[in-house]
């Protein structure tokens, strides 16, 4: 729901949830760029199911996709009354050269006839106008990603809108006595497509990827023989902390490589990067493996924690010894 007030600010309702994500920047931002008005204009609301009631989890990293593109519905349908009623206006001077309403555009504040750029109108001002000639300033927009499906039964259909890319290259160096290894150096190349917000886009492929080094590396679950649930806590469970992330840390978003098939061509953009740390799980095995020169197939699982990275370098010591 968004809703536009005669000082020309513009409150938005939205059905995601801000974790710490960045969501609600995107969406003003989202808001700000599809009416053509500055930022400075734009509220987002906390989430409410009073304003936009059957949300969809905000999870799978749907969203910026999902709700990004419902508040461009409602944002399209105010600039639509909008611009057709200053069409109307601009044209009451003008009647034998009238504007034509595809003409009439919403930019930088301003709203103005391009065939004719002197007639024009700030947008604070317009809303007031709007307002007298009894124009709604309140719409709501819905969206569904379209065009998906998935039958089992003959493994055909369309799961996914589109895909995400990513790749990541690891250099770690691991203790041979004692298991443990230090990330020295990761580089990550990932596909947000055109991203709306680069600063925050970085921020979650660079956390995912860690949360990724968290599940490769450490974050053992064990049970008892009664199958009782030994991790109860973050002092038996692992998580990552700042010891984790690469000395060298280097993180950068592909470019000119436009998504037209979410909004304003972005790419979701979090849980994807964490698969990311695979490339830190691999050169440990790859460390582990030169230990026996590469001749042999590390005894390798995840997590590799410093016990299974000690367990298999003892493991190619023994093969490499009976193979002399």
């Amino acid at each position: 729901m968004v809703n536009i007030y005669k000082d020309g600010t513009i409150l938005v309702n939205h059905g995601g949830t801000e974790m710490g994500q960045g969501l609600n920047t995107k969406i003003a931002q989202i808001a700000a760029a599809e009416l053509g008005v500055s930022l400075s204009k734009i509220k987002v609301n906390a989430t409410n199911t009073s304003k936009v009631p059957n949300t969809s989890a905000t999870a799978a990293s749907a969203g910026t996709d999902l709700n990004g593109m419902a508040v461009k519905v409602a944002v399209d349908k105010l600039r639509g009354r909008i611009t057709e009623l200053f069409a109307k206006e601009f044209s009451k001077k003008y009647i034998n050269n009238p504007s034509e309403k595809e003409n009439v555009v919403i930019e930088n504040d301003l709203i103005f006839d391009t065939k004719h750029p002197d007639r024009k109108i700030a947008f604070d001002e317009a809303m007031n106008v709007c307002h007298f000639n009894q124009v709604s300033l309140s719409a709501t927009g819905f969206y569904r990603t379209p065009d998906i499906g998935w039958d089992k039964a003959t493994g055909w259909g369309k799961p996914f809108n589109y895909y995400s890319f990513g790749m990541c290259v690891s250099e770690v160096m691991v203790d041979t006595l004692t298991g443990f290894y230090k990330n020295l150096r990761t580089d990550i190349l990932h596909d947000v497509g055109d991203s709306i917000n680069a600063g925050l886009d970085i921020g979650q492929v660079e956390g995912g990827y860690i949360q990724g080094v968290g599940w490769c590396t450490t974050e053992e679950v064990k049970w008892n023989d009664k199958g009782h649930l030994l991790n109860h806590s973050p002092d038996t469970y692992k998580i990552p902390s700042v010891q984790d992330i690469p000395i060298d840390f280097r993180t950068h978003l592909l470019q000119s490589a436009p998504n037209p098939n979410a909004i304003r061509k972005s790419k979701a953009v979090a849980e994807p990067p964490l698969m990311l740390a695979f490339a830190t799980w691999l050169a440990i095995k790859d460390a582990v493996s030169s230990v026996a020169n590469h001749q042999f197939e590390p005894e390798f699982k995840l997590p590799a924690t410093n016990e299974v990275i000690l367990l298999s370098i003892e493991d190619l010591k023994k093969k490499l010894k009976g193979n002399n």
